[in-house]
C-alpha cells in the first residue's frame, strides 16, 4: 500500500469520468454532483481502472509527461479524490 491506502485505484460505483461538450473539459461525475477536472486529473483518473498499480500509473503518466517525476501529484490527487469517497482501492 502506498500513503494513499490505494494499491490499484478506480472510480467507486455510481462515479463517472466523462467528456462534458459545452464546458469542453473532463468531469466526474457522481450521485451528488461533479467535480470539474484540469486535463492532467482527467489523464490520472482515466488509468484508474481497477487493474493498475499506482506505480503503473505513476510509470504510465511519467513516460507521457517526458520522464517528468509525477509520484507525489497523483497521490495528492489520489488522496483528495478518495477522501471523497470517488475513488477507492480494487483490492479492498
Amino acid at each position: 500500500m502506498t500513503e494513499t491506502g490505494l494499491h490499484r485505484p478506480q472510480l467507486a460505483s455510481g462515479v463517472r469520468l466523462r467528456w462534458d461538450a459545452v464546458r469542453e473539459r473532463h468531469v466526474l461525475l457522481f450521485p451528488e454532483g461533479a467535480v470539474n477536472l484540469n486535463p492532467t486529473a482527467a489523464d490520472v483518473l482515466e488509468l484508474c481502472n481497477g487493474d493498475r498499480t499506482l506505480d503503473e500509473i505513476v510509470t504510465e503518466l511519467s513516460a507521457r509527461y517526458s520522464g517528468a517525476d509525477v509520484r507525489a501529484d497523483v497521490e495528492n490527487l489520489l488522496a483528495a479524490i478518495s477522501s471523497r469517497g470517488l475513488v477507492v482501492d480494487a483490492d479492498a
